[in-house]
């Protein structure tokens, strides 16, 4: 058996649970108190520059001491922290560049506390499940641990399959979740009562969000038939490879998955070695991710590097291949001797038809340099209240679009940061005042456009988001248009149809009406035109009642027995108002 260093979460009673609750909620509120003296307080009593001198080192810092925590505790600490790193475009570089790290650095854990649970789970010994498994983890995640194994001679033969990878959660792991999720609701609600947090995003909701995704993380089961959706929404597209689920060694705390192992998508030596240009991958792996965006809604929403491989393939045959000219499309043959291979669907998310169209409409702006179109979508993506005016936003976001619009990360780096600031002075109240929010099942969508630009860059440091947004956007308004096409010949020719027929039918009509044989009846309408007439003369006598009652009531201080007349007489509309019609039912 290897000798390995055992996590310490998984070494930890039950009594330690509170012990872990409280360490984190210590840790959260003194690094919010830290962050409130700092960037609200002292600005407030003119020590500005005393905050701004002193945000990176404090930044780096906070990464520092989050990276330590989330090493030792484990669990939905390493989650969040690879959430923090992957958010390259609000977090400065000193937090995201600390936490990178925790994409892959979890203590494994020890090989005879994963075959007791496997053992459990699956009802047999491992050396009866499996003919071969290998006691070193091929990768330690923060809720499961994932080891090489060779199939059983009857289920290689059922499956086709030899090499395979168990995943089995990490002992102790849903005690640990629960913990945790506790501690972040906590903190979640200390968020929602800060007022700049508050009106941006519903912290309480945005916890369950990430609460949900954790739990169904968790649940093997789940995320197999997460693996099976996303082959068959790809089933037949040369870019992308998923491995196969072998069921019948497959639970909820076990999940048995076809080996794809391959060159890890952001290793450029292994990629150069292989023959194969990392930022010809950057652009494929952008289209694979808008796909499933903008056009699937179903969507791999954890892509960081651990889980994408790129796999060589056997070049394709001239006979199979496109002609020149052809579209990189979906679906079609492709040249290129490599795919992209996806693993690990615990974390998956969905669009909702009317998000997605909102997104196809802000990706559409965004590419063209449209600011009010922009504006538009992020109304119809949620991201702005209907109710916002909005005209200084499209101000700024066409500003935004004429001076930064069509920059990679490398050319916004090089860009003068006063030019930034500049910017900030002129429309940072206008932004500031608007009532943006951060809408339900967004969490993720940010998370997975996050990580994808992390790995693009990484690929090619030069490499240009806008480059692949233009030509997608393109493709989709062209998509839209063509429907748009589409609906209006439909209707055309039904409306031609109805103009053929039309001249033969009127010329029936007037025959009808010249000969004295066309009777116009319908028994329906004459009952609602009927019980409309009673309602609009018992309104006539409610009305009557109340003026006759208000104007005795008035004049009857001065003019007793005028006033009592008009009341007493307008108990009789109010006698038809009650009862007349009634009679008639």
């Amino acid at each position: 058996m290897s000798s390995v260093r055992p996590a310490r979460p998984e070494a930890q009673g039950a009594g330690s649970t509170r012990a872990r609750y409280r360490r984190i909620l210590r840790f959260a509120g003194w690094n919010l108190a830290v962050t409130w003296w700092y960037e609200l307080f002292l600005p407030r009593i003119g020590l500005q520059r005393v905050a701004d001198r002193t945000r990176s080192k404090r930044m780096r810092r906070f990464a520092q001491r989050f990276h330590g925590l989330a090493v030792e505790l484990g669990g939905l600490m390493i989650k969040v922290g690879q959430f923090m790193s992957s958010r390259l475009d609000v977090l400065p570089p000193e937090i995201t560049a600390e936490l990178e790290g925790l994409q892959d650095e979890v203590p494994p854990v020890s090989f005879s506390a994963i075959r007791e649970l496997a053992e459990a789970e699956l009802g047999v010994p491992l050396g009866q499940a499996f003919a071969q498994v290998d006691e070193t983890p091929v990768a330690a995640a923060s809720l499961g641990q994932a080891h090489r194994a060779r199939l059983a001679p009857a289920d290689a033969a059922d499956t086709g399959l030899d090499g395979v990878v168990i995943k089995v959660q990490r002992p102790g792991i849903g005690a640990i979740v629960d913990v945790d999720l506790a501690a972040l609701r906590k903190v979640g609600g200390w968020l929602s009562r800060v007022r700049l947090v508050s009106d941006r995003v519903d912290m309480p909701a945005l916890v369950e969000e990430f609460a949900t995704t954790s739990l169904d993380e968790i649940d093997y089961l789940h995320e197999a038939a997460n693996a099976e959706r996303f082959a068959e929404q790809f089933a037949g597209d040369a870019r992308v490879a998923v491995p196969e689920v072998v069921w019948e060694r497959t639970t909820r705390r076990v999940l048995t998955l076809q080996d794809v192992t391959a060159i890890k998508i952001t290793d450029t030596d292994a990629l150069d070695a292989a023959g194969i240009d990392p930022a010809q991958v950057a652009p494929v792996f952008a289209s694979v991710m808008f796909d499933q965006l903008f056009t699937n809604g179903f969507f791999h929403a954890d892509p960081h590097p651990g889980n994408i491989f790129v796999t060589p393939v056997a070049p394709v045959t001239a006979a199979a291949s496109p002609a020149p000219d052809a579209p990189d499309a979906p679906g079609a043959p492709d040249t290129r001797p490599w795919k992209l291979t996806f693993i690990d669907f615990g974390m998956m998310g969905e669009v909702p038809s009317s998000t997605r169209s909102g997104l196809r409409k802000l990706l559409i702006a965004a590419a063209s340099r449209d600011g009010r179109g922009l504006v538009d979508a992020m109304r119809d993506v949620g991201v702005l209240l209907p109710t916002a005016e909005t005209t200084e936003l499209e101000k700024a976001m066409t500003h935004l679009f004429a001076r930064f619009g069509g920059m990679g990360f490398a050319e916004l780096r090089e860009v003068d940061p006063r030019e930034f600031r500049d910017f900030a002075a002129q429309f940072g109240d206008v932004v500031r005042s608007l009532p943006f929010q951060l809408p339900e099942n967004f969490l993720l969508i940010i998370r997975a456009m996050s990580l994808t630009s992390g790995v693009c860059s990484a690929l090619d440091p030069e490499f240009n988001l806008w480059d692949s947004v233009e030509p997608y956007a393109a493709q989709l308004l062209r998509d839209e248009r063509g429907n748009v096409v589409q609906d209006l010949a439909k209707q055309a020719v039904e409306i031609a149809g109805i103009a053929l027929r039309l001249p033969k039918r009127v010329d029936a009509l007037l025959d009808r009406i010249d000969d004295g044989t066309v009777e116009v009846r319908s028994p329906r309408l004459e009952q609602r035109v009927a019980s409309l007439d009673r309602t609009a003369r018992r309104v006539v006598s409610a009305i009557l009642f109340g003026a006759l009652l208000i104007s005795g009531a008035v004049l009857h201080p001065g003019e007793p027995v005028f006033g009592i007349v008009l009341m007493a007489l307008s108990v009789l509309p109010l006698l038809h108002a009650l009862f007349a019609g009634r009679r008639r039912r």
